[in-house]
């Protein structure tokens, strides 16, 4: 699993990770985070009787990369990078099946998916998306998803899932002042691009 570049510069002056913080915005040994998830959804899916065929493991293994949102397509280049074929369907498939079994989230805002950091527990997180660099944390939604459900029931709407995504700056792109330390897409900014460094 590769470093993704814009992961060093985060850890730099990002805060302390805290148990159960949302920990893309946070310091932390990310080949660490990469194995513990990928243990947590290799686990989730064995209990579950779900085949995490070598396909959908080296999706997610892409996916666990780097704390950003990837699209199908970028996905798609990589796993044929590993051998994987180049059809659209093949990254289809496996992006589908993580997200079914709950090892990954779709990202609406920049169609694209990141790696569910809490692999096979019930959740409906806020995922908050870095405009500086791309990055995405995945945070708990408190109550958001109770006030989304109390909206639905006088309507008579069945919620099947709440998708609450939030827009703004993370902490180390806000220190870089206000300008953002990357391209959106988790590679961080050159002097030429306008990134200020």
């Amino acid at each position: 699993m590769a470093d993704d570049p814009s992961s060093k510069r985060h850890a730099e002056g990002a805060p302390e990770q805290a148990p159960d913080q949302a920990i893309a915005f946070t310091a932390h040994d990310h080949r660490q985070c990469q194995a513990r998830i990928l243990a947590r959804a290799e686990a989730h899916c064995a209990s579950g009787g779900l085949r995490l065929t070598p396909v959908r493991r080296q999706t997610l293994e892409i996916l666990l990369e780097a704390h950003r949102a990837m699209g199908a397509y970028e996905v798609l280049e990589r796993l044929a990078d590993h051998g994987f074929g180049s059809q659209p369907p093949v990254a289809y498939r496996a992006l589908d099946f993580l997200v079914e079994a709950g090892c990954a989230h779709r990202v609406r805002r920049v169609n694209g998916y990141t790696a569910c950091m809490h692999p096979g527990e019930r959740h409906d997180p806020v995922l908050l998306i870095c405009e500086g660099c791309g990055m995405v944390a995945e945070s708990p939604s408190g109550g958001a998803r109770r006030a989304v459900g109390q909206a639905a029931v006088p309507l008579e709407f069945q919620l099947e899932g709440v998708n609450i995504e939030g827009v703004g700056m993370c902490p180390a792109c806000l220190a870089d002042d206000g300008e953002g330390i990357g391209d959106g897409k988790g590679a961080p900014r050159s002097k030429d691009a306008g990134g200020g460094r």
